[in-house]
């Protein structure tokens, strides 16, 4: 496990520094600034214990170990930054500082590919599973990375547990903008609710018990039309989806008002 700190800050960057959170650093197109978190390399707990209340079988609770450290957006990215790069704004909810929705797993690469067309030492890219996961819970080990119960003031979500609960009136029904809620012990904000988060990797029913390290290293060569993981869950969806453990997918084609993302960093060789 390489703890040593990366190189810092790297030639695109703004501005940077560090803060209680640890180090950031902030890319800047066309005035438009998206910040980065360093997040540390070490192992945690991915998926749910049997009592979790809500847990799906398909959170197989098992040790990861991330041998390398990452750069992890510190928001979803937003409207006024996909307006930026791409000159369209297909968001069903409109503000500058909401994210972008209504993207595809596909549109989010092509939109990868053009900025990091800005500088030859960019490399954004989307966070894998296991990467999001150890984001989110930023040493938690809990259904969510905030002390005390879920509620509307700390998740944009439906407002109910389950599908079966009756509605809630306060809920926000569409998106907020970006950093409304607090953010987690690393810096990271929106990371339960507001919208999908589309993830690198190609779904995997079972992850199965077994330790690992680096688990994309495993990640099969996706093959045409292969389902992709979302994570976080959504403004339009109960409690029991934006758990740090819960897992989504969906089509690499497929557009929704609730889907986002948010940007990493690849290593750069500098």
């Amino acid at each position: 496990m390489n703890l040593s700190p990366p190189v810092f800050p790297y030639p695109w960057a703004f501005e940077w520094g560090e803060d209680r959170y640890g180090l950031w650093q902030t890319l800047t197109y066309q005035g438009i600034d998206y910040a980065f978190r360093w997040i540390l390399p070490w192992y945690f707990m991915m998926g749910s214990p049997e009592n979790e209340q809500g847990r799906y079988d398909d959170e197989d609770l098992h040790s990861v170990t991330l041998s390398q450290g990452f750069w992890l957006g510190e928001t979803t990215v937003t409207q006024a930054l996909w307006q930026a790069v791409m000159s369209t704004n297909p968001s069903h909810f409109k503000g500058e500082n909401r994210p972008v929705e209504n993207v595809s797993w596909d549109d989010v690469q092509m939109f990868i590919e053009r900025l990091n067309q800005m500088h030859r030492t960019l490399q954004t890219r989307l966070p894998w599973e296991a990467e999001w996961e150890y984001a989110c819970r930023a040493g938690s080990q809990t259904p969510f990375n905030f002390d005390g119960e879920l509620t509307l003031d700390k998740v944009n979500y439906k407002g109910t547990w389950d599908f079966s609960d009756n509605p809630v009136e306060n809920a926000l029904r569409e998106t907020a903008a970006v950093k409304t809620y607090s953010c987690n012990a690393w810096g990271l904000y929106e990371m339960h609710g507001n919208v999908w988060e589309w993830c690198q990797d190609s779904w995997q029913k079972n992850l199965g018990t077994e330790a690992v390290c680096d688990p994309w290293l495993r990640q099969q060569p996706l093959g045409l039309g292969a389902v992709h993981v979302m994570r976080g869950g959504s403004w339009l969806d109960v409690g029991r989806f934006v758990r740090s453990a819960y897992r989504g997918k969906n089509t690499p084609d497929s557009r929704s008002l609730n889907v986002g993302f948010r940007l990493a960093l690849g290593h750069v060789e500098l």
